[in-house]
């Protein structure tokens, strides 16, 4: 049985406006659309769901990165980020503190999750040193 994450479920203050943004994403990174809300790719699904609850300081995952195929799949991420009506925070940029062929680019979803979209040649997972 392959080990990994199953799903992750993104609250979204708009539906529609979410789905818009993640329905071009997903299709940019190669992503498949999962019934209404979802997406996958091998056995992780992502949904998108709206919950109408006050947003708030809150602890949680600082942010979500999904693996590109290469670096034209993160160039293309950055274009449509820049016309999307959302904050990019860097990028596409090589960011070889984490590893020399390390190419990125992050920003936020219009709810202000924080995303990355990277690609490294080497599958084999971040080099970068976590400190605790």
């Amino acid at each position: 049985m392959s080990q990994g994450i199953k799903h992750v479920e993104i609250a979204v203050s708009d539906l529609q406006k979410s789905l818009s943004f993640y329905d071009a994403l997903f299709e940019i990174i190669g992503w498949q659309k999962a019934k209404n809300n979802g997406f996958v790719s091998g056995n992780t699904k992502v949904y998108v769901k709206q919950w109408d609850f006050p947003r708030g300081n809150t602890l949680g995952v600082r942010h979500l990165c999904f693996w590109a195929d290469s670096r034209a799949v993160v160039d293309k991420v950055g274009v449509y980020v820049q016309g999307a009506g959302v904050k990019m925070i860097r990028g596409p940029l090589l960011v070889v503190e984490y590893s020399p062929d390390y190419y990125t680019v992050d920003f936020f979803d219009p709810d202000g999750y924080m995303l990355e979209v990277a690609h490294t040649p080497a599958q084999s997972g971040d080099e970068q040193t976590f400190e605790t």
